[in-house]
């Protein structure tokens, strides 16, 4: 297979951002990812690839990436002619974006990929355009099975699902989740307070982030319940915002000058996995997802310096731990408790604060994470920095069937 590396990597600041549009955003991002990659401008670029879920909901559908990339067109920032691909895929969008780009160079038919992904969920005019985005993230014709699965696991628990206006269906599919965890293994509320106070702690010295602020186990405990055994600052908040990334191959690479090679990250391994309604017992859909990714990479856990998980709630961290072989089934809740996954712990996770602090923005998030794992491979994490870090990996999880998430990506960097 060809060599493929990622030469820029770009975030916006993930918050509320009324005052911006999707234009905004996805310049921002682009341009951004530009400068990162030491480029002047983007006229290499043979492919875009543009991962979005809730544009339709703002008037914009089929043509999205075109959409926001017409005017850069106009103004010279974005070459002509360029193929604009629009993927959508839940919270694994803009995973899949880059899967895209990936591709386009591992086959060799392009040198120079760009992806990114987008979203807006604030909308203080119009609130239910963020509701009918989250409603989409499971089967709605399967609404029912889905209910009687979370019910079937409740009974098992001791616990109803009542799901509540207050919130998207995802919170209380976590929270039966946790439940069955706790239940299963004896994992307790306090582990996952512990591991969403260490995100909420790393998140306050990521200007990147939604939320900068520290926490602690037991103010995370007193914050406002949510869906037992979740509280609000375990739960990833609403907000905006853009991420992208370029994908070279490596005689583009040679080409570049030396600070670009020596910044550049190569892409080790990629893993996709689809979800099904699983049995309880039955490993979750990153176990198979990180499994093809270490295959390709010939790596294994114990070979990852620093890891971004998609803690879409922290009981997610726990449990994405463990589907990552990163410590034994049912023993993410101690792993994380620990202090394994915090600053000098033996496995660092969500170092950018993870979605609790850092934010969610759906179509963002995957991209989002790779550029965390860019600053922390490259040294240029500041305060956050995980010393040494070589080879990261990012754990991406999107919508809902049964018990797991309906697709999982695994995409392992690598710094050479």
């Amino acid at each position: 297979m060809r060599d493929v590396y990622v030469i820029g990597a770009y975030t916006t600041a993930f918050k509320k951002h009324p005052g911006m549009s999707f234009g905004d955003l996805a310049r921002e991002a682009y341009l951004g990812t530009l400068k990162d990659a030491g480029l002047k401008n983007g006229d290499d670029i043979e492919a875009g690839w543009l991962g979005n879920c809730g544009m339709g909901f703002w008037g914009q559908n089929s043509i999205r990436g075109q959409a926001l990339f017409q005017p850069l067109v106009e103004e010279g920032l974005f070459p002509e002619r360029v193929p604009m691909f629009n993927v959508e895929n839940a919270c694994a969008t803009a995973s899949t974006a880059f899967m895209g780009a990936w591709k386009d160079v591992l086959a060799g038919t392009h040198e120079l990929s760009f992806c990114i992904g987008i979203e807006k969920l604030f909308s203080p005019d119009a609130p239910e355009r963020t509701s009918n985005l989250f409603n989409q993230g499971y089967i709605t014709s399967q609404h029912d099975r889905l209910v009687e699965e979370m019910n079937r696991v409740g009974k098992m628990v001791g616990s109803e699902f009542k799901p509540g206006d207050d919130r998207t269906i995802f919170m209380d599919t976590y929270a039966m989740q946790a439940k069955w965890h706790m239940w299963k293994y004896g994992t307790t509320q306090e582990q996952i307070a512990a591991g969403a106070a260490k995100n909420h702690n790393y998140g306050a010295l990521n200007d990147k982030a939604q939320y900068r602020f520290q926490m602690t186990t037991q103010s995370v405990l007193e914050d406002r319940p949510v869906s037992y055994p979740l509280t609000r600052a375990m739960c990833a908040p609403i907000g905006d915002g853009a991420a992208a990334a370029l994908l070279c191959s490596a005689d583009y690479l040679e080409k570049m000058p030396a600070d670009v090679k020596e910044r550049a990250l190569k892409i080790a391994g990629v893993g996709f996995a689809g979800g099904k309604y699983r049995a309880l017992d039955e490993p979750g859909l990153t176990r198979a997802a990180s499994d093809k990714a270490y295959k390709m990479a010939g790596l294994g856990p114990q070979d990852i310096d620093v890891a971004e998980v998609h803690d879409a709630t922290s009981f997610c961290e726990i449990y994405q731990c463990e589907m990552l072989r990163f410590c034994p089934e049912g023993e993410g809740g101690r792993f994380v408790a620990s202090g394994a996954t915090g600053p000098d712990g033996k496995l660092p996770v969500n170092t950018s604060g993870g979605l609790v602090s850092k934010g969610h923005p759906v179509g963002a998030t995957g991209l989002s994470m790779l550029a965390e794992l860019a600053a922390q491979l490259r040294g240029e994490a500041g305060q956050r920095q995980v010393k040494g870090a070589e080879i990261a990996l990012a754990e991406n999880g999107g919508g809902v069937i049964g018990m797991e998430e309906a697709v999982a990506s695994v995409v392992i960097l690598k710094k050479e």
